[in-house]
């Protein structure tokens, strides 16, 4: 059992401070003002913030391998330890369109690995089932419309380790829709040439979210508002964005923000190097490319994309925490566990510094090595 001390916290808007945490068996037990009870080890926080971890719903390789192309146990757990380290307390492995041999071997894995995961939620499929108009950086020759019979093949391997997917919904049959809905699958309106009446359709047949907003899918013009107004004007879709100033500017996700607080949340798209396979990446200043120059992925951290909403978005740092925690697990329909600093939530913390500098991670009360890169 734990206690940690001498922190500060927001809980919704409001800022707590002169609080302990205390946490046994790995849940959040209480938050007291009172004399800490005997049996607590105590950790001092010396004044730095308490944040609920962050969870990334859309990371394809960190630390090392890229997993589509090493999609294998090992790579797992190499994600795994890399991002914990970096204050990633949660997350999807995404796996982009590729050919269906990768993805029942990344299920495979998956299904192996998820017994002895820490931070590890699951897999977000990213295709095939995308418009070949919007492919960004996936390969046409995969790209293709769903079909009932392929997809039950893939999500009966699965057992219940998908737990997100991309789709152009516009060119979807509703038995496929309807099929994954039944299936418990977060579905995400992505790589989609979508007007604005069918992405309205989208969130009215079981979407609850779209895939980093702005990219892959029609800009916005004055007469044809198209996907992204649907999402901007929608009273409940969500919709992540990658906030690290290449692929979307600074200046849009400030404008995003006054329009979308409280659905807007944070994913890092992030890639590694790789020079096998379909995908590529090569590190291009703050960005990865293709060998064709093609924007593929990014190279931050959920813990940059929270500065930079601060520093370049004009945030609220009590919104940017929540943009990385709170609202992806309400995504995952995981708010009950995940998100908050509150009694009964898993005990996935980050203490950082007044200048956001990570300076201890636990996971359900065990801290973890951190890695401040």
């Amino acid at each position: 059992m734990i206690a940690i001390t001498n922190c500060k916290f927001f809980k919704d808007e409001q800022l707590i401070t002169g609080a302990s945490v205390l946490i046994a068996d790995g849940i959040i037990r209480e938050i007291t003002k009172e004399e800490i009870p005997a049996g607590y080890d105590i950790v001092d926080g010396k004044g730095a913030w308490l944040s609920p971890g962050f969870t990334d719903l859309q990371i394809y390789g960190s630390g090392g391998d890229l997993f589509s192309a090493y999609p294998t146990v090992a790579t797992l757990a190499q994600m795994d330890d890399n991002l914990i380290s970096k204050g990633t307390t949660g997350f999807l492995v995404c796996l982009a369109t590729n050919t269906l041999a990768v993805f029942k071997a990344a299920i495979a894995a998956a299904k192996s690995y998820r017994k002895q995961a820490k931070g590890f939620l699951g897999l977000h499929l990213e295709g095939p089932y995308l418009n070949p108009k919007r492919l960004g950086a996936h390969p046409l020759e995969y790209v293709h419309k769903a079909t009932l019979e392929e997809v039950r093949d893939l999500l009966d391997e699965a057992d219940g380790v998908v737990k997100m997917m991309t789709l152009a919904y516009e060119l979807q049959d509703e038995e496929v829709i309807r099929y994954l809905r039944e299936q418990g699958i977060v579905l995400s309106l992505g790589h989609s040439d979508a007007n604005f009446e069918q992405a309205n359709q989208a969130f009215a047949n079981g979407f609850t979210t779209t895939t980093h907003l702005y990219n892959a899918m029609p800009s916005i013009h004055h007469r044809n508002p198209g996907l992204p107004v649907a999402v901007l004007n929608h009273p409940s879709a969500m919709a992540s964005i990658i906030a690290d100033g290449a692929h979307v500017d600074f200046e849009i996700i400030k404008m995003t923000y006054k329009s979308m607080a409280g659905r807007l949340f944070l994913i890092t798209d992030a890639v590694t190097a790789c020079d096998i396979g379909p995908y590529q990446h090569q590190l291009e200043g703050k960005k990865y490319v293709t060998p064709e120059g093609t924007i593929s992925g990014s190279a931050i951290t959920m813990l940059a994309a929270v500065k930079n909403c601060v520093d370049h978005c004009d945030i609220p740092l009590f919104s940017a925490l929540k943009m990385a925690s709170a609202y992806p697990a309400k995504v995952l329909n995981r708010q009950d566990k995940y998100g908050e600093i509150a009694a009964g939530k898993a005990a996935s913390l980050l203490l950082l510094s007044d200048e956001l500098t990570l300076q201890k991670v636990f996971i359900d009360g065990v801290e973890h090595l951190i890695r401040n890169n």
